[in-house]
């Protein structure tokens, strides 16, 4: 994994598929900060706001870094691409896939209770002046499956297996991929600020020696009761370090 400088943004990038990158970190001179929306956001709305909140900052759109998404159920394989086309076309309105890579990183999960009627912004990220050097980077969600193969379904670590033993394997998996994409934005675990796990099964039989031991829960971890986005798929992560986090209101 290498990363990329997208310098009209103020981040680099690790370049994985055509929906999001493995990562980003800020650039010299500039550090990532976090917006949450009080409530969920419409993809088109949400887009609209972040739009109107970076301008306010001062900053292009090319700043957008990262975002965290939700949607109504998981996705078949067909239906995931054709949602990642529509959501990739305003990147490319952003100016966001002039390298030829997609940089922005992702998550985009399923609620299981109280889901959003349509795929919606629940925070993002974006890149703002600064010299602190403090470590700022977030690290895309990924589930218990290899990124760029030809299919997910045939490559799903312990597929449908959610026992014990089946969810530790998951588990150990995402939590490896974490620390391989962390290692290319220049992070691990001790510099992580937040880590986030979706699952709607029991993580606690494993929380101690897979998650705990290894230091992905120095801070604690926020347990979101919701799915990965893709069918078949039970747990996922992602990570980041930021240094100001807000919420706004929609």
């Amino acid at each position: 994994m290498s990363l990329r400088d997208l310098p009209a943004g103020g981040y680099a990038f690790v370049p994985a598929v055509m929906q999001y990158s493995a990562g980003v970190h800020a650039l010299p001179g500039f550090r990532i900060e976090r917006v949450r929306f009080a409530s969920l956001l419409k993809l088109r709305d949400g887009f609209t706001r972040i739009a109107t909140l970076l301008r306010a900052a001062g900053r292009p759109l090319t700043a957008f870094c990262a975002c965290e998404l939700r949607s109504p159920a998981p996705f078949t394989e067909a239906g995931f691409r054709a949602f990642n086309q529509d959501y990739t076309g305003v990147l490319r309105e952003w100016g966001l896939l002039e390298s030829g890579a997609n940089p922005v990183a992702r998550s985009n999960v399923c609620p299981e209770v109280d889901p959003p009627a349509e795929p919606s912004f629940h925070a993002f990220c974006y890149a703002v002046p600064d010299d602190s050097d403090v470590p700022s980077f977030v690290v895309a969600g990924s589930g218990e499956v290899p990124e760029g193969k030809a299919n997910y379904h045939e490559h799903i670590v312990a597929p449908g297996d959610t026992s014990v033993d089946g969810m530790r394997a998951k588990a150990r998996f995402v939590l490896g991929e974490m620390e391989r994409r962390m290692a290319a934005v220049g992070g691990g675990w001790s510099s992580a600020t937040g880590v986030q796990v979706y699952t709607v099964f029991d993580i606690h039989p494993f929380l101690a020696d897979e998650v705990v031991r290894r230091g992905a829960a120095t801070h604690g971890v926020t347990w979101h009761f919701a799915r990965p986005p893709i069918v078949g798929l039970d747990f996922e992560v992602d990570c980041r370090a930021v240094a100001t986090e807000r919420v706004v209101a929609v």
